[in-house]
């Protein structure tokens, strides 16, 4: 099934009300004053990233394509902004035939970022890109901070398998987001059908506490999972006594059973015991799976552990304590006219308080050292030093309004393993720190 063709997973006619009202209002205004077609090119990125993290990355990128292609003005979408006064006929009329008809370039879905990095640039009319900020930014915001999570609990872990089970944690639909790019950051599989129906990620799932209390005995419960699942399945073994619990569920199951879980105490102490456990047992296959408020310092911490894989939610779906990438979206070049041929103006907000940003249209490489690791960020208008020719990150995403880069969710997953490797070995570590390249601006004539 291809999952690209199933639309967005929610309920509304388009996604063109997942925006501020001032989008609308800025339109109208443009519209009045004959600037509203002048060509214009908007840029994605953070001023910095959340305090103590090495690197950004990029998730999200799929779904924006999917927000620009349902984002239309339909008659009850129209008849809602008339009803509340929100834009007048004339405004309505316009978007009436909206269709974002301009080009996207960005950064690959999966690749990481840094401060000032041009994540996404938006470009035609002032009018066709001014609209998508919101939906834009809500996705990339959101998306992009999970990942950064996920990746950083997947370099904890290792070679260790990630179960993201968040959903319950988090709005509905964001729980669909959040398994999304918690893939693209490293995790292996998720509790979400919605997520694996959507977009095809493994899930997994067996029984929480209720499954044993509804039984009379721990033993019973055991006895009807496995003859359920089979004696592969999942174990949860901290309901009771631990200890008892084990004995029951190698009893039970035999040394073929698949793993248990283990939701609470000491997970260091217990894991430890569990394992000796299991091997005294006969059960020296039987793995062990923990869960319980864990976060990338406690994977790590559990390194040393005889733990088989880590099961994540709360801290996953809300970034780790940053559920926020804080990227924004602005304006750094546009035409004095609305002729098509008009060159482009760098324009550029002048502010105090770490909000000024630079102007004109950027491109983006990564320069790397001798052996191939990543050593700067390099951003810059105008021509592309020959050296870094070869090091562009932006690629082209969509093409006078049709999408040109749709790819299955493996293929960013895969890139961002990739990405992360080619950084400083620094990167993954999860001590405090400036971000692990530095980004450097190299300024030439702007290009049009």
């Amino acid at each position: 099934m291809n999952t690209a063709d199933l639309g967005l997973p929610v309920n509304v006619p388009s996604t063109a009300l997942f925006t501020d009202q001032y989008e609308l209002t800025m339109l109208q205004a443009a519209l009045k004053a004959g600037t509203a077609e002048r060509r214009s090119v908007f840029e994605v990125f953070t001023r910095r990233l959340p305090d103590g993290r090495r690197y950004g990355v990029v998730a999200g990128t799929g779904r924006v394509l999917d927000a620009v292609e349902n984002f239309r003005f339909d008659e009850p979408v129209l008849a809602f902004l008339r009803e509340h006064g929100i834009v007048d006929e004339e405004t309505a009329k316009w978007l009436a035939g909206y269709r974002f008809g301009g080009d996207i370039w960005g950064y690959p879905e999966g690749e990481v970022y840094f401060p000032g990095s041009p994540i996404m640039r938006v470009e035609g009319s002032f009018a066709e890109c001014v609209l998508l900020e919101t939906v834009i930014l809500s996705i990339l915001n959101h998306d992009s901070a999970i990942a950064a999570a996920a990746s950083r609990m997947a370099s904890a872990a290792g070679d260790r398998p990630l179960i993201e089970m968040g959903a319950r944690r988090t709005h509905e639909l964001a729980a669909v987001a959040a398994a999304r790019a918690a893939y693209v950051g490293g995790f292996a599989t998720t509790s979400d059908l919605a997520a694996g129906f959507r977009y095809g990620i493994p899930t997994v799932g067996t029984s929480a506490h209720a499954f044993t209390l509804l039984h009379d005995r721990e033993r019973d419960a055991f006895r009807a999972q496995v003859d359920a699942l089979g004696r592969g399945t999942t174990l949860l073994v901290d309901t009771y006594d631990v200890a008892e619990a084990v004995a029951a569920a190698v009893e039970v199951a035999g040394p073929e059973l698949g793993a248990v879980r283990i939701d609470s105490g000491d997970l260091l102490l217990v894991a430890h015991r569990v394992r000796q456990q299991l091997d005294e047992l006969g059960a020296r296959d039987t793995k062990i799976v923990v869960t319980s408020d864990l976060d990338e310092y406690a994977i790590a911490s559990l390194a040393a552990a005889p733990v088989d894989a880590y099961g994540v939610g709360t801290q996953l779906v809300t970034g780790s304590g940053h559920p926020t990438a804080s990227m924004v979206y602005k304006l750094v070049a546009r035409a004095e006219t609305a002729d098509p041929g008009a060159p482009l103006v760098p324009v550029a907000k002048k502010s105090s308080g770490g909000k000024t940003s630079i102007g004109g249209r950027k491109w983006a490489a990564r320069r790397l050292y001798a052996d191939g690791v990543a050593e700067a960020e390099v951003v810059g208008t105008g021509a592309v030093p020959p050296g870094l020719a070869e090091r562009q990150l932006q690629v082209e995403l969509v093409k006078a309004g049709e999408v040109v880069a749709r790819e299955p969710l493996d293929v960013p997953r895969e890139r961002h393993i990739a990405a992360r490797a080619n950084l400083p070995l620094s990167a993954t570590q999860l001590s405090r720190g400036e971000p692990v390249l530095p980004t450097e601006y190299a300024h030439g004539p702007s290009g049009s």
